[in-house]
């Protein structure tokens, strides 16, 4: 019995190592951006990006809870405008505040994110002409602290995420050409 004891920890101990010495060399910043085209004029399309009331409409975590508690503050579609969310374990809670608007070319926002876990990022929507439609490219930035960020070595974040930003891009896309 105490043999196997000294085995369990050896081995914890060689998996907390690992973690701490991998958290070393694995990257704290962590970006991920998707993109479509849209057969709709820019114009109309960032009326859909640049309002977080329009943005929920395209919410792909909205599919995850469909009663999720939404407030907004402030004038929507301002910098300092704010939108407040409480969901189910899958959607969390937190808010997105407009940080910068560029017209009609790109929107940042700041995500603050309490539960199921503390985080913050800052997200992007880019808004481009392509002749043919136009180009939305939705993305974000994060980064982890030492030694969560061995977490990305476990975790396929651009799986798990990218099928979220995809679905609400697809959201987007229908939104916009059924108008």
């Amino acid at each position: 019995m105490k043999k196997a004891l000294k085995i369990i920890g050896v081995i914890v101990l060689l998996i907390i190592a690992f973690v701490l010495i991998a958290g070393l060399f694995v990257s704290k910043a962590y970006h991920l951006e998707k993109d479509i085209t849209i057969n709709a004029p820019r114009e109309k399309v960032w009326r859909h990006v640049s309002s977080l009331r329009e943005m929920e409409k395209w919410n792909p975590w909205r599919e995850k809870d469909p009663n999720i508690k939404a407030d907004f503050e402030g004038q929507d579609g301002t910098v300092g405008s704010v939108y407040k969310w409480s969901g189910n374990k899958d959607v969390g809670s937190g808010s997105q505040t407009i940080t910068k608007l560029e017209q009609p070319d790109r929107v940042e926002t700041h995500l603050h994110f309490i539960e199921p876990f503390e985080g913050e990022a800052d997200a992007f929507t880019r808004v481009e002409d392509t002749g043919n439609g136009t180009k939305v490219t939705w993305g974000f930035d994060t980064r982890y602290a030492y030694p969560m960020n061995t977490m990305l070595l476990f975790i396929d974040m651009d799986e798990m995420m990218g099928k979220d930003y995809n679905n609400g891009l697809a959201k987007l896309k229908t939104l916009c050409e059924a108008e």
